[in-house]
């Protein structure tokens, strides 16, 4: 199966910067969202978010400095 192939996730590919980081980072942020609205805001959730935004930022800062 082609990652590609699928229709929101292939177009989100094509279109993004041409780093599949940055394009799982783009992808998996409404995942962490669904995530906190589905389990609600506790400790796990908050911890999630956290370290979603720690490596979100930080790729973004590394690329910055690169």
């Amino acid at each position: 199966m082609n990652v590609e192939r699928i229709p929101l996730i292939g177009q989100v590919l094509e279109s993004g910067a041409d780093d599949r980081v940055l394009d799982g980072l783009l992808l998996s942020g409404p995942i962490v969202i669904a995530l906190i609205v589905l389990l609600g805001r506790n400790l796990l959730t908050e911890g999630i978010a956290v370290t979603y935004l720690l490596v979100f930022v930080g790729y973004v800062a590394y690329l910055g400095l690169q």
